[in-house]
């Protein structure tokens, strides 16, 4: 391993103290400067038409098996979830079978394939967060409280804010919702499987100056390029090499 004199800070040093910087900042009460979106992701979700098999594809990809998290009462959906580390989680959402209803924002029930559908972003102070979109005059809905299950009966509890736009297309919505966990609830990047992080996040849209402007306006500044659909890209580092979502 190279050595560095200690007054030496290599480049990607550099960028992992910007993106903690930044991340920090992101959840302070004024919310004056945008974060990096890698910086504030939260979690990323999956959506997969069974979950049994969304489980498998990510293992077979990652050698990483994502656990069991539990399911959303009146939303139709249940998940698995894999840690990346770093106060980041992967969920794996699908359709509950044991559901009548179904009213989960994307549709997963119709996914041919695993795709990423949105993610979530994590803040501290998701007051301020809507007052900051308030101001910016970005449409938002919340916060509202949520709470699930573990399996072995740990109940896990935060509040949401959704972000209303026009800018979600086939069944992917790559502005995310907020996301502030209870302060007495393990995060799940905590007990989920570990091995695996998040190093990359990009986001195309045909209307790519549309969701950076929305994001801007929520404090998130983020890597959107004009693509023909909208799409979520991820890197992972993995067990088994790196691994490219969408």
């Amino acid at each position: 391993m190279p050595r560095h004199n200690d007054s030496t800070i290599d480049r990607r040093t550099a960028m992992r103290m910007v993106a903690t910087i930044a991340a920090s900042t992101f959840t302070m009460s004024d919310h004056i400067f945008a974060a990096p979106m890698i910086a504030v992701v939260d979690h990323l979700l999956l959506g997969v038409a069974d979950l049994d098999r969304g489980i498998a594809w990510v293992e077979e990809r990652t050698g990483i098996r994502p656990i069991i998290g539990g399911v959303h009462p009146g939303r139709g959906t249940r998940n698995a979830l894999m840690s990346l580390g770093d106060g980041k989680y992967l969920e794996v959402i699908a359709p509950d079978p044991a559901q009548t209803t179904y009213s989960f924002q994307t549709d997963v029930r119709t996914l041919r394939e695993p795709r990423l559908v949105t993610w979530a972003a994590g803040t501290k102070d998701i007051d301020a967060v809507a007052q900051r979109a308030k101001t910016a005059g970005v449409s938002v809905f919340g916060p509202s409280d949520g709470s699930r299950a573990r399996p072995d009966g740990t109940r896990l509890a935060w509040r949401t804010l959704g972000v209303g736009t026009s800018l979600a297309a086939g069944n992917i919505d790559p502005i995310p919702f907020f996301i502030q966990w209870s302060a007495n609830t393990v995060h799940p990047s905590i007990d989920s499987p570990k091995g695996c992080a998040l190093k990359e996040m990009r986001i195309t849209h045909p209307n790519a100056p549309a969701v950076a402007k929305v994001l801007g306006g929520v404090g998130i500044e983020a890597d959107v390029a004009i693509g023909s659909d909208a799409a979520i890209h991820a890197t992972l580092s993995t067990p088994k090499g790196l691994v490219h979502l969408r």
